[in-house]
């Protein structure tokens, strides 16, 4: 897995063998970051990365100057690697949070400008996602929540998606907090 973009732009991430998370697809990474990259200026955003598994979403958006970034990861394994990536990357601002993301979306009173998930595939409650994520306190009216799904769930009807990507086998549903406004298309 690469960085595909910015001062850290072609960097390796290499996961420790055996684990467990399935990182975006560098395509998928370089195509999102392509949309976002001519719509925000990045040193000014806030970012919650959501199910952080290796931490690649947010290393994308720290490259391209992005100091604000939440990281929630349960698992201890995964979580510990973000930490270690972003200590040797020299990315002291980033955040890790070894919390359930219900939890963390209970719980969270800081709003961002961009929510990134990407949830397991298998993850039973995927479909309740935006709505958990767009009814939070981590939600203020023009956060973005992108949502990275299999192609079996289609979020066409929900009142709040903005739009959708395809990038091979990886989709991404944008979904705006405030529904009158088209900032993606």
């Amino acid at each position: 897995m690469r960085i595909t973009g910015g001062q850290y732009r072609g960097r390796l991430i290499e996961p420790p063998p055996g684990f467990t998370a399935r990182p975006t697809t560098d395509f998928a990474r370089e195509g999102l970051m392509n949309i976002l990259i001519n719509r925000y200026d990045f040193p000014a955003l806030s970012l919650l990365d959501l199910f952080g598994g290796t931490g690649a979403i947010s290393y994308e958006f720290a490259s391209r100057g992005t100091e604000d970034i939440d990281i929630v990861e349960i698992d201890r394994r995964n979580s510990e690697f973000i930490s270690r990536t972003l200590r040797t990357m020299g990315l002291t601002k980033a955040r890790v949070h070894r919390l359930d993301v219900r939890q963390w979306l209970k719980i969270c009173h800081k709003q961002y400008d961009i929510i990134f998930a990407d949830p397991p595939y298998a993850l039973r409650w995927l479909p309740e996602l935006p709505d958990l994520v767009i009814t939070s306190g981590a939600v203020h009216n023009e956060t973005i929540f992108i949502l990275e799904h299999p192609k079996s769930y289609n979020f066409s009807g929900h009142p709040l998606r903005a739009d959708h990507r395809k990038y091979g086998n990886v989709n991404f549903s944008f979904f705006i907090a405030d529904s009158h406004l088209d900032t993606i298309k």
